[in-house]
């Protein structure tokens, strides 16, 4: 007699619904996931919403080091073969679904699932290249294209068939934090990029994909690196200036 084939393992499913060592959690904009300091007893995967990781250093100072969106895992540290404390804190953006799986039901469904791991290790190299992007735009790029950068980020341009929109509700504290600057920086650099039509904000912010452009025509030579975006470069504003 054949026996029945089992059905094939859905990732998709597990990682939508609440089971076996895994529960649905709603958190509220500013709720925590975790705390740094916490055990790390956990991963917790992002259905729906916006959520950020930060570090509080041993001065009392707060950095925050990547922004989430759905589709990402948070707190895969839980995972090491030595389990042990938070290395950060994640909090809620906006109102967020999250799905919370215990750190041994994750570890087995990988060993028995190769889909589920194959999606996990996708995941963790897209999140090694992002981390490499963020170090790249630290060390060469100025302040205002670092904002650009993060403003297009929480856009999730480069996504086919992305339409121009709202970001979630940021101040410009936390951009500064993010970019190594000031907040009087992030203001200056918000109202120019305003006024060169590349975004509109009142309360929130809409992000146009000239911004994008923008970005991308500033990548052309280094010169064009060392002048802020939407400027017109010396050699042009000679020329301009003898036209006149």
């Amino acid at each position: 007699m054949v026996e029945p084939e089992k059905p094939g393992f859905d990732t998709n499913a597990f990682l939508a619904h609440a089971g076996l060592g895994r529960r649905i959690i709603q958190f509220a904009s500013k709720d925590s996931f975790f705390s740094q300091g916490d055990s790390a007893d956990s991963i917790f995967y992002l259905q729906n919403g916006r959520a950020k990781v930060t570090v509080v250093s041993t001065s009392g100072k707060e950095a925050t080091i990547t922004l989430l969106a759905a589709g990402d895992f948070v707190g895969e540290e839980a995972l090491a073969a030595m389990p042990g404390l938070r290395l950060a804190t994640a909090t809620a953006i906006t109102a967020c679904t999250a799905l919370r799986i215990t750190r041994g039901e994750m570890i087995h469904v990988m060993h028995e699932e190769h889909s589920l791991s194959d999606h996990f290790l996708k995941f963790l190299l897209e999140r090694s290249m992002r981390v490499q992007a963020d170090l790249v735009d630290q060390l060469f790029n100025s302040s205002e294209k670092r904002l650009a950068r993060i403003l297009l980020l929480m856009a999730e341009f480069g996504k086919p068939g992305e339409p121009e929109k709202f970001i979630p509700k940021i101040s410009q504290e936390t951009l500064a934090e993010m970019i190594g600057t000031t907040r009087s920086r992030v203001s200056f650099f918000m109202n120019r990029f305003r006024k060169l039509g590349f975004i509109e904000y009142n309360e929130r912010i809409k992000v146009h994909r000239s911004l994008l452009n923008a970005v991308l025509l500033d990548q052309v030579s280094e010169r064009n690196r060392e002048r802020p975006i939407g400027s017109t470069s010396p050699r042009s504003a000679s020329k301009a200036s003898r036209l006149r």
